[in-house]
Formats: C-alpha cells, sequence, structure tokens
C-alpha cells in the first residue's frame, strides 16, 4: 500500500523538489517550459487562435510564423498545402491543457499540436514566461 501511494505521489513530489532546488539555486531546470507548434489554415484562423490561447493565460508569447508549403497524407492521398505556424512558448505543465483548449476551437479535424521542452535558454526569457503563464 505504501509503495503504491510512492509511486503515484512521486511524480508531485519531484516536481516539488524540482521547483525548490529552482528557488534555491536560481537555475533553470530543462523541460520547465515547453515551445508548442500549431499548423493553421490561414492567417485569420492563426490569429483568433493565438489571440484565444493569450487570452486563457496558457501562453507568455506566440511567434506567427508566414505561409509555408506542406505535404501530408491525409485518408491515403497525399496532400499539399499552405499552412500558417503558431510558435507557442509556455510552461510544459501547461500543454496538456494548452492542447485541448486548442483542440476545441480549431477548424481541423485532427490539429497539429506538438511540443517540445526546452532545454536551456536566456535565464531571463525563461523567468519571463513563468510570470506570464499562472501556475496550475
Amino acid at each position: 500500500e505504501v509503495l503504491t501511494l510512492l509511486v503515484l505521489m512521486y511524480p508531485l513530489l519531484r516536481g516539488l523538489a524540482l521547483q525548490l532546488h529552482s528557488a534555491v539555486t536560481g537555475n533553470y531546470i530543462p523541460g520547465t517550459h515547453s515551445i508548442a507548434f500549431v499548423n493553421c489554415l490561414n492567417e485569420q484562423i492563426a490569429r483568433d487562435i493565438a489571440r484565444a490561447i493569450m487570452d486563457k493565460k496558457l501562453a507568455a508569447y506566440v511567434n506567427i510564423l508566414p505561409k509555408s508549403s506542406a505535404l501530408y497524407f491525409w485518408k491515403g492521398e497525399l496532400e499539399e498545402s499552405t499552412e500558417i505556424l503558431l510558435l507557442v512558448k509556455t510552461r510544459t505543465s501547461k500543454i496538456g491543457e494548452l492542447s485541448n483548449y486548442i483542440r476545441s476551437i480549431h477548424p481541423f479535424e485532427i490539429p497539429e499540436i506538438i511540443s517540445l521542452p526546452i532545454d536551456q535558454g536566456n535565464p531571463l526569457y525563461l523567468k519571463w514566461i513563468e510570470e506570464n503563464v499562472p501556475r496550475d
């Protein structure tokens, strides 16, 4: 019973230990923040989704990158289109909520929402992300 409880509590305890370590040492813990990539059909949809993300405080910063060509398989056929890409900077702990929210408002049947952890970066910028995205 105790072992099961410890296994279930490990992620929470590890997270608290890492937060304490970061607070005491001032060092960034790799993976605390992430960049999410979100594809959009056009610039208007991209702006609407970016604004909605910001209004919900699910990100500190969203880049809207210009049109790019895309090739992909959809329902067994090779498709080619143009897309606008969002780069969303946020806390890693917000990725699940961010993904769920985007899926609820995105017009694509299966929108691309993928994220990569931020390993290192400008400490002041990483702190700024933290200050602008509320904790869970």
